[in-house]
C-alpha cells in the first residue's frame, strides 16, 4: 500500500513540475516567477515540504536547461517551497503555506541569491538585499493566487479529497 501512495505522489509531482515549466514563461513578470510560487504552495499543501522541495528543484533545473534561466531559479524557489510545506504541516492552514513561501523565498531566498550572483556570475552592484523587492512581489502574487485557488478547492471539498487521494 505504501508503494501505491508513493506512485500517486510521484504522479502528482510530475504533473505539477510539467505545469510549472509550462506556465512559467506564459505568466511571467520580469524579474519574478509568480507561477513557481503558485506551484510551490500547491505542492506544499497537497504533498508536503519534501515533495515541494523536489518540485522546486526539478522546475528550476528544467527552466535553466530549457529557457536559459540563471541560478536564481533555484535560490528563488527551494527555500520557500520547504518553509511553505513545514508551516502548512505545523498549522494545517493554507495562509501559513503562503507566509512560508513569502518568507522562505522573498527574504531567505533573495538573500541567498546575493552570493550566487556576486561570486558565480561576478555581478557588480549586487548587495544582500538586491533581490528582496522583486522576490517578495513575486511570492505575494503567486502565493496569494495559490491561496485563493486552494480556498476555492476547499470550499467544495475537493482539496480534502485530493489530499486524501494522494495519501491513500
Amino acid at each position: 500500500m505504501r508503494t501505491q501512495t508513493n506512485v500517486k505522489k510521484m504522479a502528482i509531482l510530475a504533473m505539477m513540475v510539467a505545469l510549472g515549466v509550462i506556465l512559467s514563461p506564459i505568466l511571467r513578470v520580469p524579474g519574478m516567477a509568480p507561477m513557481q510560487h503558485f506551484i510551490n504552495v500547491l505542492v506544499a499543501v497537497l504533498l508536503g515540504p519534501w515533495y515541494a522541495l523536489a518540485c522546486a528543484i526539478l522546475i528550476s533545473i528544467l527552466r535553466m536547461w530549457l529557457m536559459g534561466v540563471n541560478l536564481l531559479a533555484v535560490t528563488g524557489s527551494v527555500f520557500g517551497a520547504v518553509l511553505s510545506g513545514l508551516l502548512y504541516r505545523a498549522t494545517g492552514k493554507q495562509i501559513a503555506a503562503v507566509i512560508g513561501e513569502i518568507i522562505g523565498t522573498g527574504i531567505i531566498g533573495a538573500m541567498a541569491s546575493y552570493p550566487v550572483m556576486a561570486f558565480f556570475y561576478h555581478m557588480e552592484g549586487v548587495v544582500l538585499f538586491t533581490y528582496v523587492p522583486s522576490f517578495v512581489a513575486g511570492t505575494v502574487i503567486g502565493g496569494f493566487t495559490a491561496y485563493f485557488f486552494l480556498k476555492a478547492l476547499a470550499k467544495n471539498g475537493l482539496l480534502t479529497r485530493l489530499q486524501r487521494m494522494a495519501n491513500e
